[in-house]
């Protein structure tokens, strides 16, 4: 199996890149392809890529990663409309919109393949803990942004605690087909070891199991039950 991680060297804010490691782990015969900011990525000439991967990154790289990916806009869009796995975290989904509306009215143009928009604040910071579900898989994890996006999206996890894409809906990140955008940062299969058995038979592998199963287990059911407390505040 290939993993192709896009930018690493800009795109790994929040420890992004052990999600991949943590695949490497679980699966073990997994390729990683890192591709840089000035190489041609290796999905724009090939098919056999079981994931493709993008984490979080400054604001600057952001217009970095434009300049970088969007000459490959329409292969992106054939591999999505034929099933192609993504995995895009943080505010790299914000690159698969049309802008980014920034406070002092400029825009950023964006890829434009999702009817969606986001708002940029640079003076609010929203950071907060997350709970969600994807089909019957309860989904951790936590937040931390300048934006939120608007627009219209089928969203990739039905929020039971915190915000979704904005906080005027219930839906987090964007799902179309196998594209998985979300804003959740960081570790996020470490944090939800069914979503990532989920992930890895989408990547071909079958009766997944993840690393270290029975410690990622307890950790995940004791950070749900915390999560879930109504006490917790969300927001920090």
């Amino acid at each position: 199996m290939k993993v192709e991680v896009l930018y690493p060297e800009v795109c790994n804010l929040y420890g992004d890149l052990m999600n991949i490691e943590y695949l490497k782990r679980s699966a073990g015969d997994i390729e990683i392809i890192d591709t840089s900011l000035k190489s041609v990525p290796y999905f724009a000439g090939h098919d056999d890529v079981s994931l493709i991967y993008m984490g979080t990154m400054t604001e600057r790289s952001q217009e970095l990663v434009l300049k970088a990916l969007s000459p490959y806009k329409e292969r992106i869009v054939s591999l999505i409309d034929a099933g192609q796995l993504f995995r895009i975290t943080g505010n790299a989904l914000e690159l698969f919109g049309e802008y980014i509306e920034c406070e002092d009215g400029k825009k950023i143009e964006c890829m434009g393949i999702f009817k969606t928009h986001a708002v940029r604040n640079m003076l609010e910071r929203y950071n907060s803990l997350y709970v969600g579900k994807f089909k019957d898989i309860d989904i951790v994890g936590f937040k931390s942004q300048f934006t939120h996006s608007y627009g219209e999206f089928d969203g990739l996890f039905e929020t039971v605690r915190g915000d979704g894409l904005n906080p005027g809906t219930k839906s987090e990140g964007i799902l179309k087909n196998n594209f998985f955008g979300t804003y959740i940062i960081g570790p996020l299969l470490i944090l939800n070891p069914p979503f990532t058995k989920f992930i890895l038979e989408l990547m071909g592998v079958k009766g997944a199991t993840v690393a270290y199963e029975e410690a990622a287990m307890d950790v995940y059911t004791h950070r749900f039950e915390e999560f879930m407390q109504p006490t917790r505040g969300l927001t920090y």
